[in-house]
């Protein structure tokens, strides 16, 4: 009677094509961390446990990571074999589904500024692993860009970042203010020192123009860069400025009390109030950006006057949250009616100083094509802007 046949062994792929095939899987659970939920759990939840469990998956990730890289850069040993690696990724793979669960413990209201860390800090550590994996089976291991690109992997750097993530949404929330004052506090330094050696593009053009003999006449098309004459500030450009720089310096005094009030009168449990703080200062910074860029040569003022509106009008979101939310006391907000003055008053400068642009360009559009619909259109949103703006 003839034996029945064992069953075949799977074969296992070559080491590399099962390090690509591991990246590959990784990369496929950043999707599900940046849009996943809080999982549903009716146990009550216990920061020190998810903190602690928090930072040892952490750990163990690194580990993992160290391990990996260990076994697939021994020179001059020969490569792990098929089975050696497949259990190296699997230990790999557990390991960052591990933190993502973790992740997925921490419920919504423990704050949505306290999620947003760490999930970043999740994200960080799925992202760099996949790296590191991609590095490994992507370059030879003899090369010198291999152990540069090992050595400088965030894998690592994510890991040894969480027992750096706050611990609460209150603690969240000042570091993210803090973020944005430091943003808006750039901005103003890099305005400024345009202003004060009035070179708006700190001397790019005249590189530019001592290499355009070599290069020909059309490199300032290629680059983007202006015309000579578009390169600096008029007299009429330099006086818009100085109500745009104040807006500016109003922005980031915004911020400062902002966060301190938050710092001073803060209450971690009210992390819905919390959370509103930070989204409507989180808009502050880019809406400093916008108006910063419109003031570089050469200058549209009617895009200056859009942008400083466009800030005013975050500005003064910011501040009437603030207000409403507990870590402004009734005695202690007066600060809130002197910035809110001062961001007036620097606002009612620029439409001084762009409302003959806009009733030049209205005049532009109405005697141009007094027939066209269309202009029609443009002239009435014009003078809505000098109205409203």
């Amino acid at each position: 009677m003839a034996s029945t046949p064992a069953p075949a062994v799977p074969t296992l792929a070559p080491p590399l094509e099962q390090l690509q095939h591991l990246a590959g899987e990784l990369r496929l659970l950043l999707p599900g961390v940046r849009v996943g939920e809080a999982q549903e759990t009716t146990k009550e939840f216990n920061p020190e446990t998810f903190w602690r469990r928090l930072n040892e998956a952490a750990v163990k990730v690194s580990r993992e990571a160290t391990t990996l890289t260990e076994v697939f850069s021994r020179l001059p040993l020969p490569p792990p074999s098929s089975q050696e690696t497949q259990r190296l990724c699997e230990q790999v793979h557990t390991a960052i589904k591990a933190i993502i669960a973790i992740y997925y413990l921490l419920p919504k209201d423990q704050g949505i500024t306290l999620r947003k860390l760490v999930r970043s800090a999740t994200l960080d550590i799925v992202d760099g692993m996949a790296q590191l994996v991609e590095v490994l089976y992507i370059t030879p291991t003899q090369s010198p860009e291999n152990s540069d690109l090992i050595s400088c992997n965030n894998v690592w750097v994510a890991c040894q970042q969480v027992p750096q993530i706050p611990r609460d949404n209150k603690a969240a929330a000042l570091l993210m203010l803090t973020k944005s004052v430091d943003l808006v506090k750039d901005a103003h330094e890099e305005m400024e020192r345009a202003v004060e050696e009035c070179d708006p593009y700190h001397g790019l053009l005249n590189d530019v123009e001592n290499n355009s003999d070599s290069h020909g006449n059309e490199q300032d098309d290629v680059l983007g860069c202006p015309n000579n004459q578009d390169s600096y500030w008029s007299e009429e450009d330099q006086e818009l400025i100085i109500p745009c720089l104040a807006l500016v310096r109003a922005s980031k005094a915004c911020l400062k009390k902002i966060r301190m009030a938050v710092a001073e009168n803060g209450n971690k449990d009210q992390v819905a109030q919390l959370d509103d703080i930070v989204d409507i200062s989180d808009e502050i910074s880019p809406s400093v950006d916008d108006l910063a860029l419109s003031i570089y040569p050469p200058m549209c003022y009617l895009t200056v006057r859009i942008n400083a509106a466009k800030l005013v009008s975050v500005l003064k979101k910011a501040l009437e949250i603030t207000k409403a939310s507990h870590v402004t006391p009734q005695p202690e907000h007066s600060w809130i009616s002197l910035l809110i003055n001062a961001i007036d008053h620097c606002m009612n400068r620029i439409k001084e100083l762009t409302q003959n642009e806009l009733e030049l360009l209205a005049l532009s559009l109405t005697t141009s094509s007094a027939g066209s619909p269309v202009a029609q259109e443009e002239t009435g949103n014009t003078s809505l802007l000098g109205k409203d703006f």
